[in-house]
């Protein structure tokens, strides 16, 4: 599983940045609303949203020490799962502009062993269940499964081979992120909202969305009718 992590880490993609001088008309085209219509320059920036949280209420002084371990192993290993995402956006782009399969399958070969061994030694000092948290983030941040983005990169044999590894130290590479089934994981997306709106976090889009305070109200009804 961790060899498989590293090798979504690939090269960051490079970022251009227009800039307007003083005095000078912004001449950047606007994206057009189109009403009754009309097309009408849209000249707001959308942002994320910005949540108003609460403080947390535990039922017992056991809850509140088990949040503070899962908001501190979140914490270490969501960067990795931002990184990740990162990479396999730039992985999935190299490789659409390549025709040659052999051209792909080195290129991957390259890559893999030059992020071996830049960040293999910081992964293998992950314990299991942050292990099993930065598989949820992945899936969190890329829309799939680690087990799906290793059928996918590589064979379905290896996909089993590697779930069957992980399993044996209490990983599964199958589980996905399911804040609304899952309470740890609601109580993730908390730590995450919370992280990210006091700047502990570098906010990155995920690639499926959650209302927050929809959850919270899904969890709040789940406590009443227990």
């Amino acid at each position: 599983m961790k060899n498989f992590i590293i090798y979504l880490f690939l090269l960051c993609p490079i970022f251009f940045f227009a800039q307007v001088k003083d005095g000078e008309e912004d001449t950047s085209e606007y994206e057009y609303m189109f009403i009754d219509g009309d097309s009408v320059p849209q000249t707001i920036v959308n942002l994320n949203p910005v949540y108003i949280l609460g403080n947390m209420k535990f039922p017992s002084k056991e809850d509140r020490i088990r949040y503070l371990i899962l908001r501190r192993k979140t914490l270490k290993v969501y960067p990795y799962a931002k990184l990740a995402s990162e990479r396999l956006d730039s992985l999935n782009a190299r490789l659409e502009s390549m025709k040659k399969a052999s051209d792909k399958r080195r290129y991957t070969k390259i890559i893999q062993k030059y992020i071996e061994g830049e960040f293999s030694d910081e992964l293998k000092k992950m314990s299991r269940t942050e292990g099993q948290i930065l598989v949820k983030l992945i899936h969190r941040q890329t829309g799939h499964t680690t087990f799906g983005l290793v059928k996918e990169l590589r064979s379905g044999w290896r996909a089993f081979w590697y779930n069957t590894t992980a399993s044996m130290f209490d990983i599964s590479l199958k589980k996905p992120f399911d804040p609304k089934n899952v309470y740890e994981d609601y109580l993730i997306e908390d730590i995450l909202q919370r992280s990210f709106k006091s700047g502990l976090l570098v906010r990155q889009k995920a690639a499926e969305e959650y209302n927050f305070y929809d959850l919270t109200d899904i969890w709040i009804d789940k406590q009443k009718n227990k």
